[in-house]
């Protein structure tokens, strides 16, 4: 039989590949997403140390997700002019909420131009996690993130490592068991070609033979 340890193993083991975990030095993607971190902070009460997966940012002028302030008292969003964006209930792909502001409110809205395009009114998406995403945010401004952000970029590059110089992409082996034993034997590649690297030095450079 398998045990709940087995089963708490093999659901995190089996969620990832390494393509989603490598992307420019950070566990971004799936793990940095609402999803995940729901299931990290409230159901494992584990404080995250992860980078959020922001999607909201604009660069062309027009106000982000970020300058529309959460009022958790109304359970609404409020925009930058002081009104009010409120949902229906409505969970679009199963992890959304839409926060809508009143049409009358936007037409008459002296900074329209910065909020609204094309829109008839503006619409703020609302992760049904998002209160996990915030204790994964406030954690990003501490002293604490920074020292484990460095940890992590050495560990994050013996996984690209294994990823782009020996070709480790995904386990060739079933089972929890022969995956581990896999990844280990992976690891002791690695390890022992650091070794001789150290002890050894770096392999003389190739002469290119030259014609006159």
């Amino acid at each position: 039989m398998i045990g709940r340890r087995d089963r708490d193993q093999s659901s995190f083991f089996y969620e990832f590949r390494l393509d989603d975990m490598i992307l420019k030095g950070h566990l971004l993607r799936r793990i940095g997403t609402g999803k995940f971190l729901g299931w990290l902070v409230k159901e494992k009460k584990i404080t995250p140390h992860i980078p959020v997966w922001e999607k909201g940012d604009r660069r062309d002028g027009i106000f982000s997700r970020s300058d529309f302030r959460w009022d958790s008292k109304r359970g609404a969003y409020m925009c930058p002019n002081g009104k009010l964006l409120r949902t229906s209930g409505t969970v679009h792909d199963g992890r959304t909420l839409l926060y809508r502001a009143s049409t009358r409110d936007c037409d008459v809205c002296p900074i329209r131009a910065k909020c609204c395009t094309t829109a008839d009114a503006r619409k703020i998406p609302r992760d049904l996690h998002e209160d996990a995403r915030d204790v994964a945010r406030r954690k990003m401004k501490t002293k604490a993130f920074a020292i484990s952000r460095d940890e992590r970029k050495r560990v994050e590059m013996r996984f690209a490592h294994l990823k782009t110089h020996h070709g480790f992409e995904r386990m060739r082996l079933r089972g929890l068991s022969a995956a581990r034993d896999e990844f280990h034997l992976a690891a002791i590649v690695q390890n022992l070609k650091t070794l001789a690297l150290r002890i050894l030095g770096p392999p003389p450079a190739r002469r290119r033979a030259s014609f006159a």
